[in-house]
């Protein structure tokens, strides 16, 4: 099969040299990747630019983004292309930065401008932060007949919401499956579907499962 990868971080610039982004090192998805590769599959990798994991990456393609934005227009070249599967495990930014106020007087903030490097000099500044618009529930959009797979993965609060939130992504978005993990679900992985949740203890038995969707999905289909 054809198939897309996302992995790693996006990250939003404050100015130049200063930017907001998260802990993902794109392990997980450059390791699926990697699995699918050795499996026969023509693989393309969207690997952060900030992402921090250094194993040998064998997919066929690896492109590298930056923001949300990046990523978004990177996936939508692919759109009107034959694309299998897309297996969407980046950990995109919830935020961006809006307006930067700095103080002028003591408790008194005025927006401050556009500045390649905001000096530390300026004092105390109120940042505006702006929740992202999500990719994944645009994909469907650029890939109606594709399976697409997402990640949810929740900090706080245990399984059952870890697994509501999951439930809640397939609904929104119209994705095909949804992989539960994080703090709030422990260990291992849920692959979340309508059709239910299964459990998985580690990574290699959650890949051999999702190398076999798509033709389960086609399968189902053709019935």
């Amino acid at each position: 099969m054809n198939c897309i990868v996302t992995a790693g971080p996006t990250f939003e610039p404050l100015d130049d040299v200063r930017r907001l982004t998260n802990f993902s090192t794109g392990r997980l998805g450059t390791e699926l990747a990697n699995y699918l590769a050795a499996r026969g599959h023509r693989v393309t990798l969207l690997i952060g630019k900030s992402a921090t994991y250094a194993s040998e990456c064998r997919a066929q393609a690896v492109k590298a983004f930056s923001t949300t934005a990046n990523l978004r227009s990177t996936l939508k070249t692919f759109s009107g292309k034959k694309v299998d599967a897309i297996f969407h495990a980046a950990a995109v930014s919830d935020f961006s930065f809006g307006r930067i106020f700095a103080e002028t007087k003591p408790g008194q903030f005025a927006a401050l401008k556009a500045k390649k490097k905001i000096s530390t000099r300026q004092g105390p500044l109120l940042v505006e932060l702006l929740p992202t618009r999500k990719i994944i529930a645009e994909l469907r959009g650029w890939f109606p007949q594709t399976m697409i797979v997402g990640w949810k993965y929740e900090a706080d609060g245990g399984r059952p919401d870890a697994l509501r939130a999951a439930g809640k992504q397939l609904a929104d978005c119209g994705t095909d499956f949804c992989v539960a993990n994080g703090p709030a679900y422990g260990r291992g992985f849920n692959l979340v579907s309508a059709a239910g949740a299964q459990h998985f203890n580690s990574m290699e038995p959650l890949f051999a499962e999702l190398e076999e969707l798509p033709k389960s999905r086609l399968a189902n289909k053709k019935r």
